[in-house]
């Protein structure tokens, strides 16, 4: 069974970094979606970036493009998502998801994560 096992995230300030991985494993589809979706109490799930392991292209939402890189070591098979000048509205829960890829574009991926059908036990991240 499909097993998705997140580390990192904390407490930071505006302008810090800060690395999320996920450790990934069980997956049977020949290809299957990845990416990370945050979360504030209250609100909607909020796609942040996805990548597929049929490929290597990533896609990133507008409002982390040029500060979030979405990234897969595929010899661990582990999932990244490295932060960087991170602002107070980038704090939220956030959770590694998968999904089996059933079109091989990495944008449908990205508007199917909020809805992914595994998920990871999310890790909160805090910018103060």
């Amino acid at each position: 069974h499909v097993q998705l096992v997140e580390s990192g995230g904390g407490s930071v300030q505006a302008g810090g970094s800060l690395r999320l991985s996920c450790s990934y494993s069980g997956f049977t589809a020949e290809s299957n979606c990845l990416g990370w979706f945050r979360q504030v109490p209250g609100k909607e799930r909020e796609a942040v970036a996805a990548t597929y392991t049929g490929g290597s292209a990533t896609f990133h939402a507008d409002s982390v493009k040029g500060r979030f890189t979405i990234s897969r070591d595929r010899s661990s098979n582990t999932l990244y998502l490295q932060m960087n000048n991170l602002k107070p509205e980038d704090t939220a829960m956030y959770y590694c998801a998968a999904d089996e890829d059933l079109y091989g574009l990495v944008h449908v991926c990205f508007q199917r994560l909020p809805s992914s059908k595994y998920l990871g036990q999310g890790t909160q991240v805090t910018v103060s």
